[in-house]
């Protein structure tokens, strides 16, 4: 019995060895459709449900909370003191120093003199910290994005320093009107979602691997250049164009309805801005950045195949069409803007 299990044992043992070695080799990506982080999957829903989100780290542009704690200052001057800076000013007296620089037409490279009185604008004024992002900061005011981009003059690419003072347009207001005052849309990401930056710091470069993510509470480098043409990211029939609706709404993309589960293919080369599901009527999204101010933007999808922070290339799958959303079918929501305003695709794709 006991020559038995010792044939036995030189049969089995060469076998389990094999099996440890194997489990030891690393495989290769593309022997595996399933390599990197599994797909974010959505399913359809109604405004008025509970948003899912992924079980990973929060959004880039809620990374961290912020606080409402804008100081409110009163009109006033500062006459310039030997030394000082434009920065410097904006400490000592609490408004922004963009918003000084602009009540006195001073233009870069913002040069003040000792004995010059400045104008210091009222308002309330929001200090910016690491890791804040315009989108939370408009939604711990209950004040829109795009308010705050006019009241601060602020352009593309929209960019927020750390020890930067935001003008807060309005007034003050309870913490139930300022949740019932925030709505997150699409322009919000574009502009606004990406952390602030330190003086001096540098946005972080995209990573080409759906498996390293890009720490939600860094600041995302988008190309600077778009690269070649654009390429329909789906093909079906466009069941919806872009301008007025019949009822007089506006529609700022195409739709195009396609069967459950297509793919849906990067326009352009770009860099993954967004890749979540917290615009509601838009269930599943992916907002890509090209260059030149161009962004590409893909809704209700049934599942998000990539990552913020991830270069893509034309052509690359990047979702799986879906009804997520307030879609009655499954189809893709598409969209491209050119800095803030939308384009109409159909002039910008190649004819069908």
């Amino acid at each position: 019995m006991g020559g038995f299990h010792e044939s036995r044992a030189r049969h089995v043992m060469p076998v389990i060895l094999l099996a440890l070695l194997a489990g030891c080799i690393p495989q290769s990506q593309s022997a595996d459709p399933s390599y990197g982080p599994p797909p974010i999957s959505y399913e359809r829903q109604s405004i008025d449900d509970d948003v899912r989100s992924p079980a990973t780290a929060p959004p880039a542009w809620q990374a961290r909370p912020v606080s409402a704690t804008a100081q409110t200052i009163g009109a006033g001057s500062y006459v310039v003191e030997p030394g000082d800076t434009l920065r410097g000013i904006a400490d000592r007296t609490g408004a922004g120093s963009e918003a000084i620089a602009r009540a006195n037409g001073l233009t870069a490279p913002f040069v003040i003199r000792a004995g010059q009185r400045l104008a210091i604008p009222a308002g309330r004024y929001h200090l910016v910290r690491a890791g804040e992002t315009g989108i939370a900061i408009a939604r711990a005011y209950g004040v829109d994005w795009s308010r705050i981009i006019s009241a601060n003059d602020l352009s593309e690419p929209y960019t927020l320093r750390v020890g930067m003072r935001v003008l807060i347009p309005g007034g003050p207001q309870t913490v139930a009107e300022r949740a019932a005052a925030f709505r997150l849309d699409v322009d919000d990401i574009v502009t606004g979602g990406e952390p602030a930056l330190a003086t001096n710091q540098r946005p972080a470069k995209p990573t080409s691997s759906p498996v390293r993510v890009l720490p939600s509470s860094a600041a995302l480098a988008e190309p600077a250049r778009l690269r070649g043409a654009f390429a329909w990211p789906l093909r079906g029939n466009i069941v919806a164009r872009f301008g007025p609706g019949a009822s007089g709404e506006r529609y700022n993309g195409i739709k195009i309805a396609a069967p459950l589960g297509t793919p849906i293919l990067a326009a352009a080369d770009g860099v993954v801005a967004y890749a979540g599901n917290e615009v509601a009527n838009l269930g599943g999204l992916v907002i890509l950045k090209h260059g030149d101010g161009w962004t590409t933007v893909y809704g209700h999808a049934s599942q998000l195949l990539v990552q913020r922070g991830q270069a893509v290339k034309k052509g690359q799958t990047i979702a799986t069409s879906g009804d997520s959303g307030l879609a009655d079918r499954p189809e893709l929501h598409f969209e491209m803007r050119k800095g803030r305003t939308p384009v109409d695709p159909l002039g910008q794709l190649p004819p069908r």
